[in-house]
């Protein structure tokens, strides 16, 4: 996923010149924290790929003024906690702009995040954030889960003219935890663009008389726990990942929910008042008459942050074992 990133910006680089690359970090040699602007600054000289201060309040507050005068920014902020300082802008300015404007002055950017939580990150490193951000109306979301899903997704980005954050599992990087591996991709062709606001079958079921089966929605890091839960129930699972949160693909979720009759969301997130539990209830209202079963989300313990302690963490935390036991429950129900 890291170089998959790297290549999808180096090509839309080389291809527009006002495409602008800025952020802590990514700059200089060091190319990022996590090493995916790797060779960008070289490449393109400090005027095209730059460091910021520490201040995501100008990263994301910025990429107004760059949008009116031609620029297409793609900013990052470092880890998916540090947006905090940046939520006034994103909110005020950047996601408000076209409407507010008629449509004159659309902020057109991208806003990469690395997000999640794996290998001891701690409570400023590890947090997931999207049902803040999906209730900021006028930004699209994406969140892949392999290398080629996120370089299609961020060539899509780059030409729709509403502002998109790009929410990337720091876990799904390298694919380093196991049962990963298949984050990892061959990397598309430099003109694969993936539209925004199509799901992905990940496992596709059959319904069938002599077996209950059930659909997984889910998205990051849920789409390896599903996953691998599902090795458990051959034939019995069909797992849809997501991929953007907005828009989001409600007619691929509905008709494989209405064809297996029950239904099980996976998150990272805590699910109190989350983006899975508001998806969970808009599939209860929309598929009623075809369930068999409520749907059930399963995500974090609700607590306020990650713990540093690797054993506190993956208990806070779902797993494979843990959606399977859910899965269990909902066949059985």
């Amino acid at each position: 996923m890291v170089d998959c990133a790297l290549f999808a910006i180096q090509e839309l680089m080389e291809k527009h010149k006002e495409c602008l690359l800025y952020g802590q970090d990514v700059g200089g040699r060091l190319g990022g924290v996590f090493r995916e602007a790797a060779t960008l600054a070289q490449k393109f000289g400090d005027e095209r790929v730059f460091n910021t201060p520490i201040q995501e309040a100008f990263i994301v507050g910025s990429t107004v003024g760059m949008s009116a005068t031609g620029c297409k920014p793609i900013v990052e902020v470092q880890f998916a906690d540090y947006i905090w300082p940046g939520l006034n802008q994103l909110f005020t300015e950047v996601s408000r702009s076209c409407y507010l404007t008629n449509g004159k002055w659309p902020v057109s950017c991208i806003i990469r995040v690395p997000i999640g939580a794996y290998g001891s990150g701690g409570p400023y490193h590890s947090t997931s954030i999207e049902s803040v951000l999906t209730n900021i109306r006028g930004i699209k979301i994406c969140y892949p889960s392999t290398g080629a899903d996120l370089k299609g997704l961020m060539k899509a980005a780059y030409y729709d003219p509403n502002p998109v954050v790009m929410l990337e599992h720091k876990g799904l990087y390298w694919s380093k935890i196991k049962g990963t591996e298949d984050a990892k991709t061959v990397e598309p062709a430099e003109d694969y663009i993936l539209p925004l606001g199509k799901a992905r079958i990940v496992v596709e079921a059959a319904t069938s008389a002599t077996s209950d089966t059930l659909t997984v929605i889910t998205y990051g890091m849920g789409v390896y726990w599903s996953g691998n839960a599902a090795k458990n129930y051959p034939g019995q699972i069909e797992i849809i990942d997501l991929r953007t949160l907005v828009p989001l693909d409600t007619e691929t979720v509905f008709t494989s929910v209405r064809k297996h009759s029950k239904c099980l969301v996976v998150t990272e997130e805590p699910v109190h008042n989350s983006f899975a539990q508001s998806l969970a209830g808009r599939i209860q209202q929309e598929c009623f008459t075809s369930l068999d079963a409520p749907v059930r989300v399963i995500g974090a313990e609700n607590m306020p942050a990650i713990p540093l302690n690797s054993t506190l963490e993956a208990t806070m935390l779902p797993n494979a074992e843990k959606v399977g036991r859910a899965m269990e429950a909902l066949l059985k129900f």
